[in-house]
């Protein structure tokens, strides 16, 4: 075997989200020895982890699909790239467009085309419609299915055959930490007696940012102490800021910016607020629970598999954000601790995981 065997791994870019986290999870913990990974993204623009990956010796293939949206010029540049450069293995990350990649990947010899689902729905709106129609000849031209959770692999690949790989996490820098919650708290400035709800995650459609701050509006309103801390980029983060400011909520929430550490800010929240209208999975779940959180999240959208820890309530979207608010506010007392072992247990460990697809890879290698 040729070392190291090379991964192109299909994006749309490599900013910093739960897909994107989840790639560079496995990508740290991999033997690099064995296993390289190469990323074929498509904005022309750096993003967050661009930096790392090339310090690692990934390479990053950039095509400007999502900015000019030229899908001639797409597949073009796409089957010139594929005749230059003699990839075995391709590992796709985009279930909109990977059918278009998967078939002049396959023209061009690629015998192992692993599609990997994310998502258990797209969202309600003409742009995710068309999305549900491009994903169904996906599963048609992949030889290989990964998925997230099972309610990922049976929305995109139905009754074909697909294995659920774990968006595993590095448990021990998630794990509660009482030093680490006193010096992020004291940095933002939070007294001891504040109650800090947390989100992370992408400012779009799917992660219901407008709803978050419904909910929090009414928490407020009965917990004169509360804050809302929001982490993370994307379209709709001005929107959601005017929408603070209409409300007159600016005091009370706290927008941060993506950030390396983000897993220490875990620490300093009191319970994690995730009411997201579709999800593959919902990392950030399992990531709060190692961090002793109570989480609440949304029922028959959400993945079971997030349930690590009775600190997960599932709440139906249904409910209004007075529901929501209250039940949030019932659970404000608890008796936090680690989960650590928990999350282990359940397999969500990196380096579990990391080992497991490493010798995928090289068995698909070999064949």
């Amino acid at each position: 075997m040729e070392k190291p065997v090379r991964i192109l791994q299909i994006v749309p870019n490599m900013q910093m989200g739960g897909l994107e986290n989840f790639i560079m999870n496995i990508y740290r913990n991999i033997d690099r020895n064995n296993i390289q990974f190469d990323f074929l993204v498509h904005y022309e623009e750096r993003k967050f982890f661009d930096d790392e990956i090339e310090k690692m010796g990934g390479r990053i293939y950039r095509f400007s699909l999502r900015n000019d949206n030229n899908i001639f010029k797409y597949i073009w540049k796409l089957n010139k790239f594929y005749k230059m450069n003699n990839y075995k293995i391709i590992h796709c990350h985009m279930s909109s467009i990977g059918f278009v990649n998967f078939i002049i990947a396959k023209k061009n010899g690629i015998k192992i085309r692993i599609a990997h689902s994310h998502n258990n729905s797209t969202d309600n709106t003409l742009k995710g419609k068309l999305k549900r129609i491009m994903m169904l000849p996906y599963k048609y031209v992949s030889t290989i299915n990964f998925a997230c959770s099972e309610s990922a692999g049976k929305f995109l690949y139905g009754k074909k055959t697909f294995e659920v790989i774990p968006n595993a996490i590095d448990i021990k820098k998630f794990s509660y930490n009482i030093e680490k919650r006193k010096k992020y708290r004291d940095m933002l400035n939070f007294s001891d007696d504040t109650f800090v709800i947390g989100h992370i995650g992408r400012f779009n459609v799917q992660k219901n940012h407008k709803f978050i701050i419904e909910i929090f509006e009414k928490i407020v309103k009965k917990v004169s102490k509360a804050k809302l801390v929001l982490i993370g980029e994307g379209e709709l983060k001005l929107e959601i800021e005017n929408l603070v400011k209409n409300k007159r909520l600016f005091e009370n929430v706290l927008f941060l910016e993506n950030t390396n550490d983000v897993n220490n800010f875990y620490q300093a929240f009191d319970c994690f607020l995730f009411p997201s209208l579709f999800e593959g999975l919902g990392i950030t779940l399992i990531e709060a629970q190692i961090a002793g959180l109570k989480c609440f999240t949304s029922s028959n959208v959400v993945a079971k598999e997030t349930k690590i820890t009775e600190n997960i309530y599932y709440l139906n979207l249904d409910e209004d954000a007075n529901y929501w608010a209250e039940k949030i506010i019932n659970e404000k007392e608890y008796n936090r601790r680690d989960f650590s072992k928990e999350v282990y247990d359940a397999g969500f460990e990196i380096k579990q995981v990391a080992n497991k697809l490493e010798e995928k890879y090289i068995m698909l290698n070999n064949i």
